[in-house]
């Protein structure tokens, strides 16, 4: 398998793995200047990059925050964790959120999400009338305290 990457712009960082233990790759931002995110302010970050994975088709791209940025400033993933479909080829952008009270502002090349590989499953639907029963039922949130 290898995941293929294409620069829409020449100032566009090519993701790769802080380390070997790393599950994801890093996104970088592909900005001509600053970007000031407002406390409570949603944008959309362009990373400049399409990608492409080759050799599997049961996989998917999400997009997951870094956490040093949720942890120490409030920016994440707006859609907490974002989705790039392996039939998707425009430019992977990073929908992030400033949950914090003050403006955050991201630098040009600064890394902002990290991109994870993972397999997908897509069994089947089939409506039924019955599921099988369980020890826990219907029990829902906290039911297993």
């Amino acid at each position: 398998m290898k995941l293929l990457i294409k620069k829409l712009k020449e100032s566009a960082v090519v993701p790769k793995r802080a380390t070997d233990g790393s599950a994801g790759y890093d996104l970088s931002a592909c900005l001509d200047e600053p970007l000031k995110v407002r406390a409570g302010e949603t944008v959309k970050i362009p990373t400049g990059l399409c990608a492409e994975i080759r050799g599997e088709e049961k996989c998917v791209m999400l997009i997951f925050a870094r956490s040093s940025l949720a942890t120490k400033f409030g920016l994440a993933p707006a859609n907490c964790v974002g989705v790039v479909d392996t039939d998707y080829r425009g430019e992977i952008l990073v929908a992030m959120r400033n949950h914090s009270d003050r403006d955050y502002t991201v630098a040009p090349g600064e890394r902002v999400a990290q991109l994870v590989i993972t397999p997908i499953f897509t069994p089947e639907t089939e409506e039924v009338g019955e599921l099988s029963d369980t020890v826990r039922g219907e029990g829902g949130f906290g039911s297993t305290n």
